[in-house]
């Protein structure tokens, strides 16, 4: 008996209903691949049989008679951060394969299997070579941090493998937003998550989000009949905090069970908490959406009638009244700053890390805990990953930043910051030339001092200023020296992170 993981509770990012597929495989002479995706419960019918041989109902490549071995390649319908797999091999007893591997890539969403199979994609390997079980839920854990959109399952030599799960969190590729761009904050997709729910006896609270139309009533959410005062709700995690603009309430196929109004509250907390947490009293929840009647199998758009829209939010509670069931609920907004920074690829944080601090050992440490929380989160990490620096970190950081009242370093050699070391170097603009020369002079003499080049946290200073601080810290040794452009560079680091998010 496995113990079964914590991450199984994770969605599963290559499901056939979140828009997962099986692209390509080498072999599928006894079983197709799309089964792999499928959500129902692998099945065993012993009289079954095609003319290729017995019907399984999962993946199955023919006994191999060659040197090599089977794969798939998978593009999952969620892209994200993967946190495990099940590799299951239910039902297949003396044709699983006896080893597995699996590995990922990042491509373009129409990428095909050629392109995938081609040597300008990198793979990553997620699970290496590993022993299975037949008729059995085979779990790997998965460390890695990065975002990925496909996968390539290699089963060794060849065999059966009823269903692939790749639990994880979606990871959206938000780069290209305008900071007015309208998203489904809500959908599974943006990394929207249904928390919590009173009830849910016909049918589960994660159908509200999945982002296909529901073919029938069982997709959808669907509560007993209330014979108690009070309603029902659900509560959900948007998949970014953001400002709502249009609320869309789908009762398809509830016809004699769809809930006669509904109303709609939002709260903005900064912290992940518990999901229990989430149904206490002590949460302030703001009227978003006002109790409106419903129809049955309809779906109902809102968008003028909505209050409190001037806010951010980061969860919304669904309250119908008093029973019932809903189809899907659709949230769209602009996700806020902080969100569309937290949802871009990785090298793309990077570059924007690097600007705020340059030691690659501070760099790496932030990276480790992307993405991020909150920006309080992003400030505290800031600083506590700053407390692990040495000597050999803090005079790599100062090699990024111009030389105080060098314009023209500012302007050539450090292009990549200009925009935030000018505005924090404002009060050289407007310097006289006296003074502008003194800085120069005095930069020269520090760095022949000291090794390196003056750092001070600029912001709000004027040229005269700096250059009285530039020539009382002359008179430092360089342990202290190194200590106090340490901190300038700390409140300097804080300020770009700040500036960014």
């Amino acid at each position: 008996m496995h113990n079964v993981p914590e991450f199984v509770h994770l969605v599963d990012l290559a499901a056939e209903k979140v828009g997962g597929q099986a692209l390509f495989a080498n072999d599928e002479f006894f079983a197709e691949k799309e089964n792999l995706l499928k959500e129902a419960q692998p099945v065993f019918i012993a009289d079954k049989y095609t003319d290729r041989g017995k019907w399984m109902d999962g993946w199955e490549s023919r006994r191999s008679r060659q040197s090599g071995h089977d794969w798939c390649l998978i593009k999952l319908g969620i892209p994200g951060v993967i946190h495990g797999f099940d590799v299951w091999t239910a039902h297949f007893k003396g044709n699983y394969p006896e080893h597995c591997a699996l590995e990922a890539c990042v491509a373009e969403d129409s990428a095909t299997a050629e392109e995938l199979l081609s040597d300008q994609t990198r793979w990553v390997t997620l699970v290496p070579h590993s022993r299975l079980q037949g008729d059995s839920h085979n779990y790997f854990s998965c460390n890695s941090t990065q975002r990925w959109t496909h996968l390539r399952l290699n089963i060794y030599p060849d065999g059966g493998v009823a269903r692939l799960r790749v639990y994880g969190k979606a990871s959206p590729d938000w780069s290209h937003l305008g900071e007015n761009d309208v998203i489904e904050l809500s959908a599974l997709h943006s990394g929207g998550e249904v928390l919590l729910c009173n009830d849910m006896f016909f049918s589960p609270k994660e159908n509200l989000i999945l982002p296909t139309k529901a073919a029938h009533m069982g997709e959808g959410w669907e509560t007993r009949r209330r014979r108690e005062p009070g309603h029902d709700w659900a509560i959900v995690r948007l998949g970014a905090t953001g400002k709502i603009s249009a609320i869309e309430v789908d009762t398809a196929h509830f016809k004699g069970n769809y809930p006669d109004a509904c109303s709609i509250d939002g709260c903005l907390l900064e912290e992940d908490v518990p999901a229990d947490f989430m149904a206490s009293r002590s949460i302030a929840w703001q009227e978003i959406l006002p109790p409106v009647k419903l129809q049955a199998d309809n779906l109902e758009r809102f968008t003028s009638v909505l209050k409190n829209t001037a806010q951010s939010y980061s969860h919304i509670r669904l309250n119908i009244f008093p029973d019932g069931g809903i189809s899907r609920l659709h949230i769209w907004g602009t996700p806020s700053r902080f969100a569309r920074f937290n949802q871009r690829p990785q090298q793309q944080v990077r570059a924007d890390l690097a600007r705020c601090c340059g030691a690659s050992k501070w760099l790496e440490g932030m990276l480790t805990h992307f993405p991020f929380a909150s920006t309080r989160q992003v400030l505290n990490l800031a600083e506590q990953v700053a407390d692990q620096l040495h000597e050999k970190d803090w005079l790599e950081a100062f090699t990024h930043h111009p030389k105080i009242g060098d314009m023209a370093s500012l302007r050539e050699k450090f292009a990549h910051t200009a925009d935030l070391a000018s505005n924090e170097q404002a009060g050289s603009l407007s310097a006289s030339e006296d003074t502008l020369k003194a800085l120069a002079e005095g930069n020269k003499a520090y760095e022949e001092r000291f090794g390196f080049i003056f750092i001070v946290c600029a912001t709000g200073r004027s040229a005269a200023e700096m250059l009285q601080l530039l020539q009382a810290r002359l008179h430092n040794d360089r342990n202290t020296e190194i200590r106090i452009a340490a901190a300038e560079q700390r409140k300097i680091t804080q300020l770009r992170l700040e500036q960014i998010l």
